[in-house]
């Protein structure tokens, strides 16, 4: 565990680690089976401009809690799952899944008088044509009295417990008070509390660790409304005490679709708030759903064995870069978030790859932003910097000094870390698109290769002090100095490092 605790960076033997520890946790929400069927279209019907499509394929998944609850198994944890659904074929096939995938639903009641709730979407040549939604109304009293009695049975030794409230009604009367009872702060002893909620503000008063509301939710929470696009984030940030207030939680996970998500937490010892924020890696829009939820489940799953919230959150964010290029609803396994992280071990691109993508960028309209250095020893004045440097652009290409370079810059006993395992760690940051190596003395050569819109570097320099300036306003482009972290310079870690008896800071 302690070596969780201390876990700054992404590795691809994270989840493995993770799933040994196997905490156990409890979701407890609205369930929602998810059907996604698909056909051809080959004529328009008769009665209507509509088109005909004829169902090949109907596949279902369980969604919402059910989802979060799949996916926490998907990735080792030990799971609990409370909820409330008809004895209907939709809920037959929801607990039959559940159950196949190792989720205990023991906690979940079945009642004769209710409808569960059932997403159907038509698609046909990768494009969802209609939603139906069969939707509960009008919860039974008596279920939900019975799926209140559960909670405490449910929670009692719970590593963690995540409360999936999409206003369905699963969490409200009985059950909410059991949940404010059993989950009290001075109940709840080391037991981390998640609140997944289209309204967080309603449980504000159960103090929880963590409250993750996405974009809209956040704008609802705040009562005002939010930026498009890339806007949105520093919006966040600057309304980032109003947030921490209104949710009532310790820190708060706003996700922001294709900006990827801010988090905010205030300090320990001070009135700061700090932030953290992660990028996520769209690709072409895809027939996908619940990639909100394998967010929420791998973000839970890492704090409840004890990583660090912002380790746990880059964890979040790749798993959720698993799922969202996947057609319909879907979990990240171990194995798959293994394969992910192992795909930044060998990611350095040669100049003339990089060339090739970022053209392909350019080509969609795209800004890209070029940065190079050392990056020895990763610190967060670094991690600071590169998030700052992708907010100047669309792409942020990283191009690390080669050993041999580094050689010549820092001194015979640099660099700390080879090549290929600082471009492996810059590339496991979600702000960073591309990772390259170079060899020159300057970056100048790469400048010319690919005539980035900014160029963007750290440190007490001025424009006129580089002498890459000149290269980058001859290919149009201009040039960017970023905030410069002396305190949290490589030189500064190691010197820590090698000094006897002084622990680095917190």
């Amino acid at each position: 565990m302690a070596r969780l605790s201390n876990q700054e960076g992404l590795a691809d033997w994270l989840p493995a680690r993770l799933a040994q520890e196997r905490p156990v946790v409890t979701v407890i929400g609205d369930s929602i089976l998810d059907g996604w069927w698909d056909g051809t279209i080959e004529r328009f019907c008769r009665e209507a401009p509509a088109p005909v499509v004829q169902v090949q394929r109907r596949d279902f998944a369980p969604g919402g809690a059910a989802n979060t609850a799949m996916n926490l198994a998907a990735m080792g944890a030990e799971v609990r799952f409370v909820s409330v659904v008809g004895e209907d074929a939709a809920g037959l096939q929801l607990l039959e899944q559940l159950e196949d995938a190792g989720v205990d639903v023991s906690h979940v009641v079945s009642h004769p008088e209710m409808v569960t709730t059932t997403k159907y979407r038509v698609s046909s040549g990768g494009q969802v044509m209609l939603r139906l939604d069969d939707t509960a109304t009008g919860l039974p009293p008596e279920g939900l009295e019975v799926m209140a009695a559960l909670v405490p049975e449910a929670t009692e030794g719970a590593a963690a417990v995540v409360l999936c409230d999409y206003g369905a009604g699963a969490l409200a009367g009985p059950v909410r008070s059991a949940l404010l009872d059993s989950l009290a702060p001075a109940k709840r002893q080391d037991r981390l509390v998640v609140v997944d909620a289209h309204d967080p503000g309603a449980w504000a008063g159960l103090k929880p660790h963590l409250a993750t509301p996405n974009a809209q939710e956040a704008s609802r929470l705040l009562g005002v409304e939010f930026p498009g696009g890339a806007a949105r984030c520093p919006f966040v940030e600057a309304h980032a005490e109003q947030l921490l207030r209104a949710s009532g939680a310790s820190a708060v996970v706003v996700t922001l679709d294709r900006e990827g998500t801010l988090t905010v937490k205030s300090g320990p010892d001070t009135d700061e708030v700090a932030t953290h924020r992660t990028w996520a890696r769209p690709q072409a829009e895809k027939q996908a759903s619940g990639a909100g939820d394998t967010f929420v489940a791998a973000l839970t799953l890492a704090r409840a064995a004890g990583l660090p919230l912002t380790t746990s959150v880059d964890l979040a964010q790749a798993a959720a870069d698993v799922v969202v290029h996947r057609p319909g609803t879907s979990v990240c396994t171990t194995d798959e978030l293994t394969r992910h992280l192992s795909g930044f071990a060998d990611t350095a691109l040669t100049a003339g790859e990089l060339a090739r993508h970022v053209e392909e960028h350019r080509r969609e309209g795209r800004r890209i932003v070029l940065t190079n250095g050392c990056f020895d020893v990763l610190h967060r004045g670094h991690t600071r910097y590169l998030n700052q440097a992708k907010q100047l652009g669309d792409v942020l290409v990283v191009a690390l000094n080669s050993d041999s370079s580094v050689r010549h810059l820092k001194g015979p006993d640099r660099p700390v870390n080879h090549e290929a395992d600082r471009a492996a760690v810059i590339a496991a940051l979600s702000c960073v698109d591309h990772v390259t190596v170079f060899d020159t003395p300057t970056p100048i050569p790469l400048i010319e290769l690919l005539r980035p819109d900014v160029y963007a570097k750290g440190g007490d320099y001025t424009p006129e002090m580089l002498a890459e300036t000149a290269a980058v306003e001859r290919c149009g482009g201009t040039v960017t100095i970023l905030d410069y972290v002396p305190e949290h310079s490589t030189t500064a870690v190691l010197e820590r490092i090698r000094s006897t008896g002084d622990n680095p800071q917190p």
